[in-house]
């Protein structure tokens, strides 16, 4: 099987693995909609998020704050649809990895840091565990 081939299927037996149980397919949607509602925030209070990332000491923030919008967005988009679950759930990982320790850890900055980020990086860590261990399952 050619290299991009295997990695379609193993990505489609992720995605399979999710949507054949109700508990994974809810997180999934759950998060998902939060992660488009915390997206949509950093375009719609553009110049109030814009201070937040250049308080957070990261390296372009301008940049960073639209990437983390953009990931965000579409991300909760494709956690919605269930598609692509694996890339988006390690994506979606490292941003909240970031909004903990730059934010919550680094400025004290309680909600969501704090509170919201580490439990979207359970639910995201959680929908790799779920299609991790489904990948090879047969569908129902």
């Amino acid at each position: 099987m050619p290299p991009f081939s295997a990695a379609v299927s193993l990505l489609g037996g992720f995605d399979r693995a999710v949507r054949r149980d109700r508990t994974p397919t809810r997180v999934a949607i759950t998060a998902g909609v939060i992660f488009i509602v915390a997206g949509l925030v950093k375009f719609v209070f553009h110049s109030w998020e814009l201070r937040q990332f250049k308080s957070f000491g990261l390296p372009w923030p301008s940049l960073m704050e639209v990437l983390a919008g953009v990931f965000e967005v579409v991300g909760g988009a494709l956690l919605i649809a269930r598609l692509l679950l694996a890339p988006v759930a390690v994506v979606l990982s490292a941003t909240m990895l970031v909004a903990i320790a730059s934010s919550g850890i680094a400025e004290g900055d309680v909600i969501p840091s704090l509170t919201l980020a580490p439990a979207l990086l359970i639910a995201m860590l959680y929908l790799i565990a779920c299609g991790w261990r489904g990948r090879r399952a047969p569908s129902s």
